[in-house]
């Protein structure tokens, strides 16, 4: 750790010009911390001895008009009352810039004036530009209340619970000026300074007797909020405010840091031990694992190959059942289609067999009637067979008798007598 490091913050004020206070407040001086400022005052009262001189000679103007008297007398008395007018305005006008421009304050962003009035305090100014028209008004000081100034307190040998001197403990903090007239009248930055350091100092070294010393590093980084809550408490009547604090840092002696330094070898030989033997454990975790993953993808694809086995039995058995059900359905439908055939056969055999009775039945009476029918037939046709007489009249009734007519009927009586009747039926072949 160098020395800068371990150098403790140092709050003081300044006594300067306007001119440097921003600087000064922003930046501080050699090191140290500057929350406040005492300006170097530049107002001064000559501007009321121009003022009074100049009263003086606008009175003696004054009073040479008035003791005036004609002639050359009264020519040189007006010139020199003229003469006095004008010293006597120019002087007060002088003096009155003069007043105006030392009455003209200006405070800083960030920070608050201190007014004094006799060297009482009146009252703060806010930044921005003021007027001090009293000429016993004054700016005393100019503290610094809006930016959180950083301390470094670092304390030396302080001891632990086993009473080992701690080489040092650094305490950074951050603290802000709430209330300047309280700062200024009750403490003031150098006094607050000490308090400040005699407070960090107590609360780290109560905070060192809790701890063991070989767990004396956990104290950096760790809570300080009690320490933040007691310097508070402390501070507060002095119008300060903590607002952020840590221990960064912690330094053992020599020796134990040795003897630290080698158990922290140890250790971090046991992690890379352990770190070592965990990678060989992951490795040989990883390898069981893949070769259980490989075993597992086997056992699937072996699942698989007998499910698809499984699968396909199923299928053929499925197919073989359908088939046996096709078979067995068109044997059925073969019985059932012959068993229709059969009964359809029967019943068109016993429609035809009542037919044919009813055909029997109905030709017997065609067979009377065709019979019945037949003999007159054939008793026509004997009839038409039969010889028939021809009766020739030769009588005398006045017919023609002549030889001639007698002839013509002797030659056409055979062929009339060889002619069938023309009303005869022709017999089917059915009937022969």
């Amino acid at each position: 750790m160098s020395t800068a490091r371990n150098r403790r913050s140092v709050i003081s004020e300044e006594v300067a010009p306007w001119s440097e206070i921003r600087q000064l407040l922003r930046g501080g001086e050699a090191g140290k911390l500057i929350p406040v400022i005492i300006p170097r005052q530049h107002r001064r009262l000559w501007w009321l001895l121009l003022l009074w001189l100049g009263a003086f000679a606008l009175l003696t103007g004054l009073m040479l008009n008035l003791g005036g008297s004609d002639g050359a007398a009264g020519i040189a008395y007006g010139a020199l009352a003229a003469l006095s007018y004008v010293c006597g305005a120019l002087l007060v006008l002088a003096g009155l810039l003069w007043w105006w421009r030392s009455s003209i304050a200006e405070i800083e962003q960030g920070t608050n004036g201190v007014l004094t009035r006799y060297g009482a305090v009146t009252r703060t100014l806010d930044p921005g530009r003021h007027y001090l028209w009293h000429p016993w008004s004054r700016v005393d000081f100019v503290v610094d209340t809006a930016t959180e100034i950083p301390y470094s307190a670092p304390v030396v040998a302080c001891p632990t619970r086993e009473n080992v001197p701690l080489r040092s403990i650094e305490f950074f903090l951050k603290f802000k000026i709430t209330d300047a007239v309280l700062f200024v009248r009750a403490i003031g930055a150098g006094n607050f300074d000490l308090v400040l350091s005699s407070a960090v100092q107590d609360a780290i070294r109560q905070r060192g007797r809790q701890v063991q010393t070989e767990r004396a590093y956990d104290l950096r980084g760790s809570d300080v909020a009690d320490m933040q809550e007691l310097l508070n408490r402390q501070l507060s009547r002095y119008g300060v405010r903590i607002t952020g604090s840590n221990i960064p840092d912690v330094q053992l002696p020599a020796q134990y840091q040795q003897h630290l330094a080698t158990r922290e070898r140890v250790a971090k030989e046991r992690t890379a031990y352990e770190q070592e033997w965990g990678l060989t454990r992951k490795r040989r975790i990883d390898s069981l694992q893949m070769d259980i993953e490989r075993a597992k993808k086997v056992r699937d694809a072996r699942i698989v190959e007998v499910k698809a086995a499984l699968n396909k039995a199923r299928e053929a058995v499925a197919q073989l059942l359908e088939e046996q059900e096709t078979n067995a359905q068109k044997v059925r439908f073969e019985i059932e289609t012959r068993g229709r055939s059969g009964l359809i056969s029967a019943e068109n055999e016993a429609r035809a067999q009542r037919r044919l009775a009813q055909a029997y039945r109905d030709n017997r009476a065609v067979l009377q009637y065709e019979l019945a029918r037949r003999r007159l037939e054939v008793g026509a046709i004997l009839a038409g067979r039969a010889p028939q007489p021809v009766v020739v009249r030769t009588d005398g009734t006045g017919t023609d008798t002549s030889a001639l007519s007698t002839l013509l009927t002797a030659q056409l009586l055979p062929r009339l007598t060889a002619l069938p009747p023309v009303n005869a039926p022709r017999r089917s072949a059915e009937d022969e």
